[in-house]
C-alpha cells in the first residue's frame, strides 16, 4: 500500500509521526534481545534482510543448551561420587569409634605399668613382713598403700611372724587404663611365694591397692627339650681347645692389646681381673662350614671377689677362620639347652 505524505494528511498527522519515531527508537534500544527475537521471527517468515539475524539467534540458543547439559552432567557426577563415598565413610567410622560409642580400649592402654610395679613391690615388702611384737608399725606403714576405710592390718590377725628375703616383679596384667594385677615373686627361707596384687590408677597417676592380694602357686619347673649337639666335630673341638684356653686367660684379665690378637675386628672387653682363669673344661662344636662356626665352651673360673670358690660357666662363641687361624667374632652366654 502506498504511503501518503504527512503534509497531505495535515499538521496534526505530521506531529504524531514525528513524536512516534523517537518512542520506537527508545523501545528498540531498551531491550536488544527483543530486536534479536523479532529479527529471528522475520527470518522464519522469509524476510531476506533479517535472515542473517535469525541464524545468529538460533546458534546462540544451541550454545546455551550445551552449557546447560554440561552443568547437568556435573551435578549428576557429584551425586554419584557422594553416593559411593558415603558407605565407605560410615564403614571406616565404625573402626575408629570412640569409647563413648561402645568401643573398648586396647588392653594395657595407658595403664602406668612401671609405676604400678614399683608401688606393688614396696607394698609387698610391708605386707609380707610382719611380727606380732611390731603390729602398730606395720599398720602405720600400710596406710600409704591402702584405700581409706580399709582394714588396718589388711587381713592379718596380728598373730605370728613372717619374713621374706626378696621380692621381684614377675608381670603386670592390665585389665584397662585404671585396673591391673601386679604379680610378684617372693622368697622366704625355704619357699617361693607368688602374690597377685590388684592396683588401681586414677587419671592423675595416683595409685592404691584396690583389694586384698592373693597367694598363687609358684611357677613350676620346666622340662628342657632334648638338646645338645648330636653331630659333633671332634677334630675342630681338639683344635680349638688350646686356642680358647689362651683366649680365656686374656679374657679374665681384660687386657685389650692381647685380646685384639684373638678378635676378628670386634672389641672384646673382658672381666677386668674379677676372676682367675682355671681351665677350659669342654668345647662343643657342631659340624658345619669350614670357615665359620658357633661353638660353646665351658670355662672354670676362680673368683677373686667375695669368699672365693670356683664356678663353671658356659659361653657361646661365634668364630671365623682367617687363613689357618681361628678368631673370635662374638662372645656371649649361651641359650642352647644342654649346650655342654
Amino acid at each position: 500500500m502506498a504511503r501518503r505524505s504527512a503534509v497531505a494528511r495535515g499538521r496534526d498527522t505530521a506531529a504524531v509521526e514525528e513524536t512516534a519515531a523517537p518512542g520506537r527508537a527508545l523501545a528498540s534500544s531498551a531491550d536488544p534481545w527483543d530486536m534479536v527475537e523479532r529479527d529471528r521471527r522475520r527470518g522464519r517468515s522469509g524476510d531476506g534482510g533479517s535472515r542473517g539475524g535469525g541464524r545468529w539467534g538460533g546458534s546462540g540458543g544451541r550454545w546455551w543448551i550445551w552449557v546447560g547439559r554440561a552443568v547437568l552432567w556435573a551435578v549428576i557426577l557429584v551425586i554419584l561420587v557422594n553416593g559411593i563415598r558415603a558407605p565407605f565413610e560410615r564403614f571406616t567410622a565404625k573402626d575408629t569409634a570412640s569409647p563413648s560409642t561402645g568401643a573398648k580400649p586396647a588392653k594395657n592402654a595407658q595403664f602406668p605399668s612401671s609405676a604400678a610395679s614399683a608401688f606393688a613391690l614396696q607394698f609387698a615388702n610391708v605386707y609380707l613382713n610382719y611380727d606380732q611384737k611390731n603390729a602398730p608399725a606395720r599398720e602405720a606403714q600400710l596406710r600409704t598403700f591402702l584405700p581409706d576405710g580399709a582394714d588396718a592390718q589388711f587381713g592379718w590377725d596380728g598373730v605370728g611372724t613372717l619374713q621374706v628375703q626378696s621380692v621381684q616383679v614377675a608381670g603386670v596384667d592390665a585389665r584397662d587404663a585404671n585396673n591391673a594385677t601386679v604379680t610378684l615373686l617372693a622368697r622366704t627361707a625355704d619357699k617361693w611365694l607368688r602374690l597377685a596384687v590388684p592396683v588401681y590408677a586414677d587419671s592423675g597417676g595416683s595409685l592404691v591397692v584396690s583389694a586384698r592380694p592373693a597367694l598363687l602357686p609358684p611357677p613350676t619347673k620346666a622340662q628342657l627339650p632334648q638338646g645338645g649337639v648330636q653331630d659333633r666335630d671332634a677334630a675342630l673341638e681338639a683344635e680349638l681347645q688350646p686356642f680358647l684356653g689362651t683366649f680365656f686367660q686374656q679374657y679374665a684379665t681384660g687386657n685389650q692389646a692381647a685380646l685384639s690378637l684373638f678378635s676378628d675386628g670386634t672389641t672384646i672387653t673382658g672381666l677386668a681381673g674379677s676372676v682367675t682363669f682355671v681351665q677350659v673344661k669342654e668345647v662343643v662344636a657342631a659340624k658345619g662350614s669350614a670357615g665359620e662356626r658357633t661353638v660353646t665352651a665351658t670355662v672354670v673360673w676362680q673368683l677373686t671377689v667375695g669368699g672365693g670358690g670356683q664356678l663353671e660357666q658356659t659361653y657361646q662363641l661365634a668364630m671365623v677362620k682367617r687363613g689357618t687361624k681361628w678368631l673370635v667374632r662374638d662372645i656371649r652366654g649361651t641359650t642352647e639347652p644342654n649346650a655342654s
